[in-house]
C-alpha cells in the first residue's frame, strides 16, 4: 500500500531507510535519486541468458577462490537514494567488505544488465551513470534481441564499449582466464 501511495509522485523523495520498510517483492522495485523504480518480472529468455551467465560466472569464481557473484534481485546500496539490483553482479574478495546479508554496500566489481523493452532506456543511461559515479569496474549489456553484450571499462571511459556479437568469446579483465562463448550464452 505504501508503496503504491509513493509511486509516481514526484515531490516525495525516499530514502534506503523508507525502501527497507516495502514489503518484500513482487513487485520489485529499485531507488533512483529517491525514486521508486518499479521493475517488472522479465520473461523467460531473459531469465535463462541470466542463469546460464551467473553460472558461468559463478563456478568459475567459485574454482578459483575469487569472491561473490550475486543475482537479482539483490539489493546494491550506492547512496542513501540510489539502490541498484543489476540482474549479476561479482564482487571481488579485495571488496568483501561491502558485502552483508541485506545485500552490497558500495560498488560491485562488475554489474551486469540484460536488457528487456522494459529496462533498455534505464540499464544503458542512468544506470550506467550510476555504476560509473560509483566505482563500478565492468559493466555488461546483454541484449538477447540482438545477441549481443557490450562491455564498459567504467573506470577509464564510461562511454567507450566493447560490442561482441554470438560468435565472440565474453572475457573480463576482472577475471582473468573467464571465457564464455556468447552463441552458447544466447542459445535457444
Amino acid at each position: 500500500m505504501w508503496a503504491e501511495v509513493v509511486a509516481g509522485r514526484t515531490d516525495i523523495k525516499i530514502t534506503y531507510e523508507h525502501y527497507c520498510a516495502l514489503p518484500e517483492g513482487p513487485p520489485r522495485y529499485q531507488l533512483i535519486d529517491g525514486d521508486l523504480v518499479l521493475s517488472p518480472s522479465p520473461n523467460r529468455y531473459h531469465q535463462t541468458v541470466a542463469l546460464r551467465l551467473a553460472s558461468a560466472l559463478s563456478h568459475f569464481v567459485d574454482l578459483k577462490r575469487l569472491g561473490f557473484v550475486g543475482i537479482a534481485p539483490m539489493d546494491v546500496v550506492l547512496t542513501e537514494v540510489d539502490v541498484l539490483q543489476p540482474n549479476v553482479l561479482f564482487v571481488s574478495t579485495s571488496r568483501q567488505s561491502r558485502l552483508r546479508d541485506e545485500g552490497v554496500f558500495g560498488a560491485p566489481d562488475l554489474c551486469v544488465e540484460i536488457l528487456s523493452p522494459s529496462n533498455r532506456k534505464l540499464d544503458l543511461g542512468v544506470k550506467r551513470q550510476l555504476y560509473a559515479r560509483h566505482g563500478v569496474i565492468e559493466y555488461w549489456i546483454v541484449d538477447p534481441d540482438d545477441t549481443s553484450v557490450s562491455v564498459f571499462h567504467l573506470q577509464d571511459d564510461a562511454e567507450k564499449l566493447s560490442q561482441l556479437n554470438a560468435a565472440a568469446i565474453l572475457t573480463s579483465t576482472l577475471l582473468p582466464g573467464f571465457e564464455l562463448k556468447l552463441d552458447r550464452l544466447f542459445a535457444k
